[in-house]
């Protein structure tokens, strides 16, 4: 995976309380597993308050950050609908799934959530 300003992502964890670092740094593996060859920045949208971590692949196409008391995984707004579902037992919006602090992130869902995010943003591209 080409990495770019990973230090920034490792000091934007670091900012986030204890409790959620842990999975903060899960579902950056999470999503680096599932896209590899992506690149992580957090420079993507250029706005102040919207520097979260994400990872780009010709488009972005997923993000995590932290919301008190949320972990939360951005991505894109087709795949929430797709997956309703399996996210029933979760908060979400068009474009956000928050995991409660406290309790265990599913990986594999995070996985298969990035996995259809991209797929999406390169369906979109074509």
């Amino acid at each position: 995976m080409k990495k770019r300003k990973s230090n920034e992502v490792d000091e934007y964890i670091a900012r986030c309380p204890k409790e959620a670092q842990g999975d903060l740094a899960k579902i950056r593996a999470a999503i680096r597993a599932a896209a590899p060859g992506a690149i992580e920045r957090t420079d993507y949208f250029r706005m102040p308050g919207y520097s979260y971590p994400g990872f780009d692949y010709d488009g972005m196409f997923a993000w995590f950050s932290f919301k008190k008391p949320h972990i939360r995984l951005h991505i894109r707004p087709p795949v929430i609908h797709e997956h309703r579902k399996e996210l029933a037992g979760f908060a979400t919006t068009k474009a956000i799934v928050s995991f409660p602090i406290g309790k265990p992130v599913p990986m594999t869902l995070v996985k298969k959530l990035v996995k259809a995010s991209l797929k999406e943003m390169k369906d979109k591209s074509e």
